[in-house]
């Protein structure tokens, strides 16, 4: 049983809003405080830039390698390197550390906290060198695993020629996992001492890096330009696989921007790096003690996106087609559930330390409605106007028509499960938060045991559906991404139920009339969306750039203003306090 704390309540809405919240808080810590409120408002903003970056980095993809033999065999040689990235860089780790190096700085000392990020830093780079360099030499084991069901099927077949350029392109974005991992490191150090801002940029310089570097490399190794055809089973030329092998030249380039970006912040905030390392440290061994069972409860999304790539890896084109998809899904969910979650964490470890249940309770609850307020209408816009978004992002070049209609139904089904996505970023963490990565752990072993069987099962039923010489495998990929989105929202309402145990209730009540409401908005949205898209698809025949980009934002803005018309009316608490506080930050902007 947990005991109650009676104070003050602080959701994540009044975090973004020091009029709201911050004049009733007592004056113990106020920077602390007042550096949390404007977390989440900075991170969004860092969030939404690196994700702009990262559609651009996509769509230079799209044109250059378009959804075939290229792109599908980057996917597969990064997807490992991009999964080890996940659990160790952006999940458990994080997760873990930020926990016991909060702990240390409320009940120890300032020497001892930073003594123990010197360990965990340099334990990190051992372990995870040893894992590079074992990654580095297996890579064609891994790369024969991952297509492995696909080799001597007519119709789901995975070439030698394209597997061999898969295990080289792993081999050479492998040591991408040491540097994202210390870079992670790097910002729950900075996230923990109130700094937001270059943490959650160090991801922007990734993009622009790999951007940079990955075109100038592609076209210096490919001797200034390459041709490739679009033809599905069509092997390339020597020359753009060396453009595509300048491409994961880049990604590594951009990892280790990533980390040395956030070093002058880590020396301001008083980081002082030294030798030292023992892994029977108490800290240490506390860390990975959390670690362990936190690497599978913060892995479920990415080793299923990794089952995803086995299961659709010889669908020619489908591993892309899932990709970007994914991508796209991915731009709400890290402006949205990364951004609160990364604000609210922090918050939740300092409440679960001082045993303030009301108040994490309340901060937890509030985090998930806006989750909701975000994540729900961005899932429907996504349905509604996958196409025309798709269309204006990526095709051109080597991406047809074709792929945008294919990456469209694949985007559909990924987007059903955008709020459990979104919302397991902040309950998954909270967990950790109370010293327990058990049960996210068991949670998420058992929805990946029901993913890898749904996600085969749908794959294989609905390659049957819309066969044609065009797609000879039907929508068999959609299957793929639409068993993802079933178990991603069993994930989050399993974690939910069982949060409301180990707390005493997570205001469900609240959340659920939050969501109904939210669900109302969101179909008014869809209806404008949708009308308002087939109003200007009949009147523009003609398809060129701008046209595209009226089809897409024209609908958008309609859309966002239906929303927030029938948000109002009503009454959804949630956006109230959302336009309070950047009423708030504009005020004082003037």
């Amino acid at each position: 049983m947990i005991e109650k704390n009676k104070s003050v309540s602080e959701t994540p809405e009044q975090l973004a809003d020091p009029s709201d919240s911050f004049d009733e808080v007592t004056q113990e810590a106020p920077v602390k405080h007042r550096s949390v409120a404007r977390s989440a408002g900075i991170v969004s903003v860092a969030v939404m830039f690196s994700r702009v970056l990262g559609l651009i980095r996509e769509t230079i993809f799209a044109k250059y390698f378009g959804a075939g033999f290229l792109y599908d065999a980057f996917l597969v040689g990064f997807r490992v390197p991009n999964l080890l990235r996940d659990l160790f860089a952006e999940g458990a780790l994080s997760a873990a550390f930020v926990k016991v190096f909060t702990d240390y700085q409320l009940k120890k000392n300032e020497a001892e906290a930073w003594r123990l990020a010197s360990m965990v830093f340099n334990g990190l780079a051992v372990v995870l060198s040893v894992i590079t360099i074992a990654g580095i030499i297996l890579s064609p084991l891994i790369v024969s695993a991952i297509t492995y069901n696909y080799l001597g099927d007519p119709n789901h077949y995975y070439p030698p020629e394209k597997a061999a350029l898969a295990t080289t392109l792993m081999q050479i974005m492998f040591p991408f996992i040491l540097l994202v991992a210390l870079a992670a490191l790097a910002m729950g150090v900075l996230n923990t001492k109130g700094r937001f801002g270059i943490p959650a940029s160090a991801s922007t310089a990734f993009n622009i890096v790999s951007i940079i570097f990955g075109l100038g490399f592609a076209f210096w190794l490919s001797g200034g330009g390459w041709e490739y055809s679009n033809e599905k089973n069509l092997i390339p030329g020597e020359s753009a696989q060396w453009a595509i092998i300048g491409m994961s030249i880049g990604v590594l380039i951009g990892g280790a921007a990533q980390l040395l970006i956030q070093i002058p912040s880590l020396l301001k905030v008083g980081f002082r790096f030294s030798l030292s390392l023992n892994f029977a440290d108490e800290g240490v061994r506390r860390i990975m003690r959390l670690m362990g069972p936190a690497i599978i409860g913060t892995s479920a999304i990415q080793v299923k996106v990794l089952v995803d790539t086995v299961v659709a890896s010889g669908i020619e084109g489908g591993a892309s087609w899932l990709s970007y998809a994914f991508r796209l899904m991915q731009f709400p969910i890290g402006v949205f559930g990364v951004a609160i979650g990364t604000a609210a964490i922090p918050a939740l470890s300092r409440l679960a330390s001082e045993n303030n249940f009301d108040k994490f309770r309340s901060t937890l609850s509030g985090a998930i409605k806006l989750v909701f307020l975000l994540a729900i209408p961005s899932a429907c816009g996504l349905i509604v106007l996958g196409e025309p978004i798709i269309s204006l992002i990526y095709e051109r070049g080597e991406f047809d028509r074709f792929d945008t209609n294919m990456t469209a139904w694949a985007l559909t089904a990924y987007a059903v499960g955008l709020a459990g996505y979104a919302a397991i970023k902040v309950l998954s963490p909270s967990f950790y938060a109370l010293d327990d990565a058990k049960t996210p752990m068991y949670v998420s072993l058992a929805s990946i045991i029901v993913h890898v069987a749904l996600s085969f099962g749908l794959m294989k039923f609905l390659s049957t559906v819309g066969v044609s010489p065009e797609r000879p495998n039907g929508f068999g990929h959609v299957g793929v991404a639409l068993a993802t989105s079933i178990v991603a929202i069993a994930n989050f309402i399993a974690l939910a139920v069982l949060m409301r145990k180990r707390i005493n209730g997570l205001n469900g009540r609240e959340i659920l009339i939050a969501l109904i409401k939210i669900a109302i908005a969101s179909a008014a949205l869809s209806a404008v969306c949708y009308l308002s898209y087939r109003f200007l698809s009949a009147y523009f025949p003609q398809k060129d750039f701008v046209i595209r980009l009226i089809e897409a934002f024209i609908p958008i803005g309609l859309g966002g203003i239906t929303f927030i018309i029938a948000a109002k009316f009503l009454r959804i608490e949630e956006l109230e306090k959302v336009y309070k506080a950047v009423s708030a930050k504009l005020g004082r902007a003037k």
